[in-house]
């Protein structure tokens, strides 16, 4: 495969930023139209619990909108049960309601929003004295962020999981206070399922899958254990089932988020035929070339344009989409005005004063470009020796999601470079590099944003990174030098 580095360098004034929109993939999944709209499975026949068909159904899509990180409906009144659109493909060029540009907001009204995710956003914590458990919003997760984009009077309920094992004598009374403080419903799963699911085929298998990296031998990234695979169906099941719980198939849209869950829509199609759901991407696999590729191939007809594909299927019009993620400039900003009055900035603007920070935050993955980056500030420090001794790279490095392939071998790279190149160049008093290999709190994130003269972001392959722009906002109405710089790099196959 051939592969094309390209590097974006780009300059934003700090007065009036207005960083521009992540794509992702969004399809949603409306109600079939009963036996005239046709399904398509590999073994339609098979319906028994010992050999289920879990090949995932082609539905219809239609849109909706993130802005900000909300969930904005851009259509008129409430979601259609039926995403059918009569007419020609090329009628729908220029209906701007479905428009990615337009800022209509949500006018859905007195219904209820299922949002199903791997994670609950929740902070769970024991009891200092062992007889519970202390339960806190994630402040940082995307999922609650979602609900800005509905209305005020919307209920809206999460399914998930926790980051943390419940004893299962403890699973009914915790089930309860979340229900009743947070709106939030548990899914458990056990552990033996939980490790060969999420650490197992997600972190092993599809994550690096959706980021083109095949396994091409056993010794880079294994062969499929169709176990995990098993497990994987497992874990989908069990969501489903607390879905099944809770949903009103009538009144209720069921929000499914990203790659954990791709079979459970397929599950709640043939329980409920007529539920209307959505399900969020956020991995930038496939790219939308090579969907037309495969729809060509299939000698299907289809039109693409501005971002979107257009399909006929069984007198249905199929809409896949990608769509903008941003930043939620309140969210920011109330974390902006915690941080100033925290003495967290005061300390960090001492601790660099004199020298030019460079700030880097990505999470433990191998898809990141961590080691690549300490590689170019040691460079850097060899080419223009003026900057030995002011420059400093801090490096937050979030912890791994998961037991993902190659993650020990990257940390040990990581903090190898780090040595070596504090070794090279470092004197008393001063340190190129600075790994902070432990959680950071969102406000001491920001008090970094705040002093950095740039971010360097040098993911190899990326999906949804919204730290540029976090670092941008941090920068507006901040006494800055005439210039923020922002240095992204992107590498990207061909």
């Amino acid at each position: 495969m051939h592969t094309l580095q390209s590097f974006h360098f780009a300059t934003a004034h700090a007065s009036d930023v207005k960083p521009a929109p992540i794509s992702h993939s969004l399809l949603l999944f409306p109600p079939r139209v009963a036996s005239s709209a046709g399904s398509l499975a590999v073994n339609p026949g098979q319906h028994s619990t010992s050999a289920p068909d879990y090949s995932p159904q082609p539905e219809a899509f239609d849109a909706l909108r993130i802005s900000g990180t909300s969930l904005q409906w851009r259509g008129e009144g409430k979601l259609p049960r039926v995403s059918t659109a009569p007419g020609n493909l090329s009628d729908l060029d220029d209906d701007q309601t479905r428009s990615v540009s337009s800022d209509q907001p949500s006018s859905i009204t007195s219904d209820r929003v299922i949002i199903v995710a791997n994670q609950l956003p929740l902070k769970a914590k024991r009891r200092e004295d062992n007889t519970g458990w202390n339960f806190s919003w994630n402040e940082d997760s995307l999922l609650l962020q979602l609900k800005d984009g509905l209305p005020d009077d919307m209920e809206v309920l999460y399914v998930g999981s926790l980051r943390v094992h419940v004893d299962p004598i403890d699973q009914e009374d915790v089930s309860h206070v979340l229900l009743d403080e947070f709106k939030c419903v548990p899914t458990f799963l056990p552990p033996d399922i939980l490790a060969k699911f999420y650490d197992g085929f997600c972190k092993k298998h599809l994550w690096p899958l959706f980021h083109y990296m095949m396994p091409f031998s056993a010794e880079q990234g294994g062969r499929f254990d169709r176990s995990l695979w098993e497990a994987y169906i497992s874990a989908n099941k069990l969501f489903f089932q607390r879905v099944v719980e809770l949903i009103n198939p009538d009144e209720d849209y069921i929000w499914i988020h990203d790659y954990h869950l791709m079979v459970l829509p397929t599950f709640l199609r043939r329980r409920f035929s007529r539920v209307r759901m959505g399900f969020f991407f956020t991995a930038h696999f496939p790219h939308l070339r090579s969907i037309e590729l495969f729809l060509r191939m299939l000698g299907l007809v289809y039109q693409s344009k501005r971002g979107y594909l257009g399909l006929e299927y069984y007198g249905r019009t199929i809409r896949i989409k990608i769509m903008p993620v941003g930043v939620h400039m309140g969210w920011i900003e109330s974390v902006m005005k915690v941080a100033d009055e925290d003495c967290t900035m005061r300390e960090l603007k001492q601790k660099f004063e004199g020298k030019t920070m460079l700030l880097g935050v990505d999470d433990m993955d191998i898809f990141k470009g961590i080691s690549l980056k300490l590689l170019a500030m040691e460079q850097m420090l060899k080419q223009h020796p003026n900057w030995q001794g002011k420059a400093v790279l801090v490096q937050i490095v979030n912890p791994a999601r998961g037991k993902g392939i190659d993650l020990k071998e990257i940390q040990e790279e990581i903090q190898e470079n780090c040595r070596r190149i504090n070794e090279e160049f470092g004197k008393p008093g001063y340190e190129p590099i600075i790994i902070i290999d432990k959680p950071v709190s969102i406000s001491e994130r920001v008090s970094y944003y705040r002093i950095a003269e740039c971010v360097v972001v040098t993911a190899v392959r990326d999906g949804m990174n919204l730290i540029p722009y976090e670092y941008v906002v941090c920068r507006q109405g901040y006494l800055v030098p005439n210039h923020v710089q922002t240095l992204m790099a992107q590498r990207r196959a061909c």
